[in-house]
């Protein structure tokens, strides 16, 4: 893969400030996304700062040799749900998320130490290219159904109120006829699918046709012409009173602030120390140490992908002791701001392959935008108000490259034998079926799943004997 900006490439700060913006729109909506869906009053912007201030300290622990973004993890989910389960107290459920990117990050911490004395070969047997090849494409293909889902809606919604029956005693069995308020999408899936597809296709024409910068930034070309669209029809919607039409929700800038301070979660822990127990320490422990273990598997397959992007093998340099390191300490210190455990991003290190960009202090200025913009309301709003299916189409194109770069690199691999066909087969399978099994709050990730199998499979299979080719055969019998 052709880069034109290699590692230690230094591009004019014009530039720098593009890239940076494009590498920050590529995570955005993922890292403010896990907040939201976790609720309890937790701050998008915190996330956005969190998430700006562990990517500066993982660029610190790996030298400035790993050109990728931190962001807030889906795969602790549960255990941040669970940190705010049993009706505990708002301020020991925060007080609870710094705790658990702690244990998680010494969970990295420990894992360092280990690679750091036995070294990375071991880690190589357990998971070579037949392994991690197809783990890295499950993590694009995994990430399909988010695209696709999100190329059919927008931003606004309206309230719809049905008439529906609700049992009021239920012995009796008695029911009773009342109000049920829900929100629907107010604009046409398929004129936000074509908003979609127009996004993906500006995208696509400047990356492929493009000269020069243009070329190196088709996500905020792409994004610009999306929105353009979408806001179009919004502006027409809004003024003929047609909901259809209606895709962007500008509402969302009624009462911004020029300037806010995020609501960091440290601020609201600290007054929960007085209702720390071991009970829920043992409770944060269970929730969070295993999905570490689970993340430390996707940790090694995004590696491994930046370094098929970039020619060098991350895992020898800087180390990958260096790498576990910077995304552990990294994490806990983008959770004490954001209560987000932090994990490097497959639509980083796509936005890296696409735009041919792999400078790392492309990344240093992006998270220093992330942490600037978090401070500021409007720019932060214009950033939420993208909708759905602009950064759908746009997530169409990075998760595909974070698939295919997993493709590539069984391209050297011998899939006429059997044993190599078997882990390839197992793993696609499982990943893409969604294979997950649950233990109380922890959940093992369809990914993390494949990649058990797979190194299971493997391991069973190595013993096997190559078969020999036809030629060999029929000189054999000669």
């Amino acid at each position: 893969m052709k880069l034109i900006y290699q590692v230690e490439d230094k591009p004019k700060f014009p530039q720098l400030i593009v890239f940076a913006l494009q590498q920050l729109l590529a995570i955005m909506a993922a890292t403010i996304a896990v907040p939201a869906i976790v609720g309890h009053d937790m701050s998008s912007t915190a996330a956005l700062f969190g998430a700006g201030v562990g990517t500066l300290v993982y660029l610190l622990f790996t030298q400035f040799k790993s050109p990728v973004f931190l962001g807030s993890s889906f795969a602790f989910l549960g255990s941040m749900a669970a940190a705010f389960a049993g009706g505990v107290s708002m301020q020991l459920g925060y007080l609870g998320l710094i705790l658990g990117a702690l244990l998680a990050g010494l969970v990295y911490v420990v894992i360092a130490i280990v690679v750091k004395v036995a070294g990375v070969k071991w880690i190589n047997k357990l998971m070579p290219a037949v392994v991690i090849g197809p783990i890295v494409a499950i993590i694009g293909l995994s990430l399909a159904g988010n695209a696709v889902g999100d190329l059919t809606k927008g931003n606004v919604t309206h309230e719809v109120t049905e008439k529906v029956a609700e049992i009021v005693d239920a012995e009796a069995g008695q029911a009773q006829i009342v109000d049920s308020v829900s929100n629907v999408q107010s604009a046409s899936p398929y004129l936000c699918l074509v908003v979609g597809l127009i996004t993906l296709a500006v995208t696509m024409l400047c990356s492929v046709y493009g000269k020069k910068m243009l070329k190196m930034i088709p996500f905020i070309m792409g994004i610009l012409a999306g929105y353009a669209v979408a806001a179009i029809f919004t502006v027409i919607g809004n003024a003929t009173d047609t909901a259809s039409l209606q895709i962007i929700n500008f509402s969302i800038f009624d009462g911004i602030k020029a300037f806010a301070v995020p609501d960091f979660t440290f601020l609201k822990a600290a007054k929960g120390f007085s209702e720390l127990d071991g009970s829920y320490f043992l409770t944060i422990f269970a929730a969070y140490v295993p999905v570490a273990f689970v993340v430390f598997a996707e940790h090694i397959a995004d590696h491994k992908n930046l370094s098929s992007i970039i020619d060098v093998d991350l895992t020898e340099k800087p180390g990958l002791h260096r790498t576990l390191l910077g995304d552990g300490v990294g994490s806990f210190a983008g959770a004490i701001f954001g209560g987000c455990p932090n994990t490097t991003y497959g639509e980083s290190i796509g936005c890296v392959a696409i735009s041919g960009n792999a400078s790392v202090i492309t990344i240093l200025y992006t998270a220093i935008l992330a942490i600037l913009i978090s401070f500021i309301g409007p720019f932060a709003t214009f950033l939420a108000t993208i909708p759905s299916c602009v950064m759908g189409g746009v997530c169409m194109a990075l998760y595909g490259f974070i698939a295919v770069s997993g493709l590539k690199m069984i391209q050297k691999v011998d899939l006429n034998e059997n044993r190599n066909l078997f882990v390839v087969s197992v793993i696609l399978i499982a990943g893409v079926g969604g294979l997950t099994v649950s233990f109380g709050d922890v959940t093992i990730t369809s990914v993390a799943c494949a990649l058990i199998l797979g190194i299971l499979t493997n391991t069973i299979l190595k013993g096997a004997k190559p078969a020999a080719a036809p030629e060999v055969k029929e000189r054999d019998k000669e």
